[in-house]
């Protein structure tokens, strides 16, 4: 790692006022952007999704628990695998800490993978993870909402990912959705976001981003491992990656 320019301390104070100047100016475009993403509209969801959870069945209605609002995160844990995306680990080693308190303000956050349910326990079971996770598995809730491809969706070359055709080649892939239920019970589709966009739920890089090197990688997170594996052997490529 080569030093950065060694100043005085006036010079260096000097230096900061004019970051913390573009600092507030990147607070106040992300307040504009929250602002812009609440007011987004909204799309009732009329299909009924059928979900295996610990509690037993449930609708989409039923993820919400109590609240009326629910994010998912669609984990990448296909059918066929034998463990979760390393990426998704990452992510979701950052989900009990907020669920403590997003549970206390009419949010519910529920984890969504394809595999079945025993696959699912057995996996959050080993990273020891407590938020509710549950199995989509013969269900069209991933492939609508954009997140898992068919064979034949694979085979006939770009799929719809991120609002646009894609080839990204992986039958699963991550993202956000989020739900609002009124009232009377209807479940609305407010938002959803891909590829980078689940960067923000990682506190870990939010760290990072304050350190003189950064993220100090040469490609999207090849430095991390699932939290159990970094005394195993050097890791291999991500399927995010």
């Amino acid at each position: 790692m080569q030093p950065n320019r060694i100043v005085t301390r006036e010079e260096w104070l000097e230096a900061r006022r004019t970051h913390l100047r573009n600092e507030k100016a990147l607070t106040r475009l992300h307040d504009m952007v929250r602002a812009e993403r609440r007011a987004l509209p909204w799309v009732k969801v009329d299909k009924e999704y059928r979900f295996e959870t610990r509690q037993g069945h449930k609708t989409l209605a039923g993820l919400f628990g109590g609240n009326s609002q629910l994010i998912v995160y669609h984990f990448m844990l296909g059918p066929d695998w034998e463990a979760g995306c390393s990426g998704c680990s990452f992510l979701a080693d950052h989900m009990d800490g907020a669920n403590l308190h997003l549970r206390h303000h009419d949010v519910s956050l529920v984890a969504v993978s394809r595999a079945p349910l025993a696959k699912i326990e057995a996996y959050r079971q080993r990273m020891g993870w407590q938020f509710d996770w549950a199995s989509s598995f013969g269900s069209d809730f991933n492939y609508d909402y954009h997140v898992s491809f068919t064979p034949e969706q694979l085979a006939a070359g770009d799929v719809f990912y991120n609002y646009t055709l894609t080839s990204r080649g992986h039958d699963e892939l991550h993202g956000i959705s989020v739900f609002c239920r009124d009232e009377s019970g209807a479940v609305f589709h407010t938002y959803s976001s891909y590829a980078r966009g689940g960067d923000l739920l990682i506190g870990a890089h939010n760290y990072l981003d304050l350190t003189p090197k950064g993220r100090n990688e040469r490609s999207t997170m090849d430095w991390m491992r699932r939290h159990d594996e970094y005394e195993a052997e050097p890791k291999t490529p991500s399927c995010c990656d």
